[in-house]
C-alpha cells in the first residue's frame, strides 16, 4: 500500500530527472545551423555597437540595487501588517517593529559604509 501511495511521487521524479536532458540533447537537433555575423556583435536596441561591450561598473550601483529589493519586500510585509494591524496581537506587533527597526539599523550602517548617509 505505500507502494502505491508514492507512486505518483516517483513517477514524477523520473520525469522531472528525465525531461531536462532529454530536451537538451533534442535542441541539438532543431536549431539553426547558420552562422550569421550579427550573432557575432553587442546587441545594443538595434545600433551598430560602439567600443567594447566590457565596462567595469561601480560597487555602489550594486548597493542601490540590493536596498531597493529589501525595501521592495519590506513594502510586502508592511502592507500586510498594516492591513491586519487591529486584529493582531502585541507580541505580533513588537516583533513587527523589532523587524523595522533592525531593518532600519542594516540600510543606516549600509548607506554610512557608502558615505551617503550626512548624519
Amino acid at each position: 500500500m505505500l507502494a502505491e501511495d508514492y507512486m505518483g511521487v516517483a513517477i514524477f521524479a523520473l520525469l522531472a530527472l528525465l525531461i531536462p536532458p532529454l530536451v537538451f540533447l533534442l535542441t541539438r537537433y532543431f536549431r539553426p545551423d547558420r552562422h550569421d555575423p550579427r550573432g557575432e556583435t553587442t546587441y545594443e536596441c538595434g545600433e551598430v555597437p560602439i567600443g567594447t561591450a566590457q565596462i567595469q561598473f561601480h560597487f555602489q550601483y550594486y548597493m542601490y540595487a540590493i536596498l531597493f529589493v529589501a525595501f521592495d519586500l519590506v513594502t510586502v510585509f508592511v502592507l500586510m501588517w498594516a492591513l491586519t494591524f487591529d486584529s493582531l496581537s502585541d507580541l505580533a506587533k513588537v516583533f513587527m517593529f523589532m523587524f523595522l527597526g533592525v531593518l532600519l539599523v542594516g540600510v543606516t550602517y549600509a548607506l554610512k559604509k557608502e558615505e551617503i548617509l550626512w548624519i
